[in-house]
């Protein structure tokens, strides 16, 4: 009889630490850790959501979820780090490595921003798939095509200056926008094409040297900046010539500028490992402010190259009311909108939940 209740309270006590570990895991969805803070959403390359039809509908659904959420997280503006597509001009795709075309691609793409369009600004960035046939063969995209100042009315209100490209035709390719934070701070996002050319680089100095822009804060876009270990890309093996890389964008732009303050790319990963897909690191400009600089991506996650296209995660970055705190979130809609995989929807390792200070 002994051993009996005995066995039973170990039961009991078992129960007990279950419930208490799902108690303890409740999901909780997010917030908003400062009712005065402002908040920017980063969206990792959407190429291998976009080049299999069975995967468009995450992205589909992550754009959404940004957009019924403008309002409660005080969504300051969307970025996307490129690549918004696998293959910029493929016609007869094998259906292994995409099943839509490169048409496919761009429409399917264009149309998850556009559950965005009049609710919040999207800033985008090229990457080297949006470039070329396959991958950056060439600078020919369709990019120019399916993006404009006129997708949407909110990124329209707050572009401010457009760049060339290599024929002398403006647009969004390298483009700047200007965002008042809701405590005054004027911030100026520049964008920069894949790898961008000398000219690109020289008209981006330009920009953001002038008096207009003294006193803001700029957030740099762009694509191939650094490593998984946290190193700026030096050079890769494009065909694109006259291209500069992480570290060429560094040492021509970054470092020499007082205020480039934040810097935002994407691009590396390999199959099913998180931290091949992140990157952050810190360095002091020209002016002696430091400039926080970090990649995320997801695209090899949830099945490799060909898998799912990165199981809907995105990364909520909560500005304080401080001015200086910046609180970074990794969060899945794809997961949290089912109870029963809610308790997968929140990435919290050290290198995926973290805050980091602005000078």
């Amino acid at each position: 009889m002994k051993q009996l209740m005995r066995k039973n309270g170990i039961i009991i006590l078992l129960l007990a630490f279950v419930f208490s570990l799902n108690a303890q895991e409740k999901y909780v969805a997010p917030e908003l850790s400062n009712p005065d803070s402002w908040s920017m959403v980063l969206i990792p390359d959407p190429q291998t959501y976009v080049k299999f039809s069975r995967n468009q509908g995450i992205l589909n659904l992550m754009t959404a979820w940004i957009g019924e959420n403008v309002e409660k997280l005080n969504i300051g503006f969307v970025m996307c780090t490129g690549d918004l597509v696998e293959h910029n001009n493929l016609l007869n795709p094998d259906g292994k490595i995409a099943n839509m075309n490169s048409p496919q691609q761009w429409q399917a793409v264009s149309s998850a921003f556009a559950r965005l369009d009049g609710k919040v600004p999207y800033i985008l960035t090229t990457g080297n798939h949006d470039f070329g046939i396959l991958s950056a063969e060439n600078r020919r995209t369709h990019f120019d095509e399916y993006f404009t100042p006129n997708n949407n009315i909110l990124n329209k209100k707050i572009l401010r200056d457009v760049g060339l490209t290599e024929e002398g035709i403006p647009t969004l390719r390298n483009a700047t926008y200007e965002y008042c934070t809701p405590q005054g701070k004027k911030l100026l996002i520049l964008v920069l094409e894949f790898a961008p050319r000398d000219a690109a680089v020289d008209w981006a100095k330009q920009i953001i040297g002038q008096e207009k822009y003294k006193n803001h804060e700029v957030i740099l876009l762009t694509h191939s900046y650094m490593n998984s270990d946290n190193e700026h890309i030096v050079k890769e093996g494009y065909k694109v010539e006259d291209a500069n890389y992480g570290a060429a964008v560094w040492q021509k732009l970054v470092q020499p500028s007082s205020n480039i303050r934040m810097v935002f790319a994407g691009h590396i990963g390999a199959p099913d490992d998180p931290k091949k897909h992140i990157a952050f690191r810190s360095d002091k400009n020209a002016a002696g402010k430091t400039v926080q600089q970090m990649v995320f991506n997801a695209q090899a996650l949830a099945g490799g190259w060909h898998g799912n296209g990165g199981d809907g995660w995105l990364r909520i970055l909560e500005f304080l009311p401080d001015g200086k705190t910046v609180k970074v979130k990794t969060f899945s809609p794809f997961f949290a909108i089912s109870p029963s995989t809610q308790h997968l929807a929140w990435r919290t390792a050290d290198y995926d939940e973290f805050t980091f200070t602005l000078d």
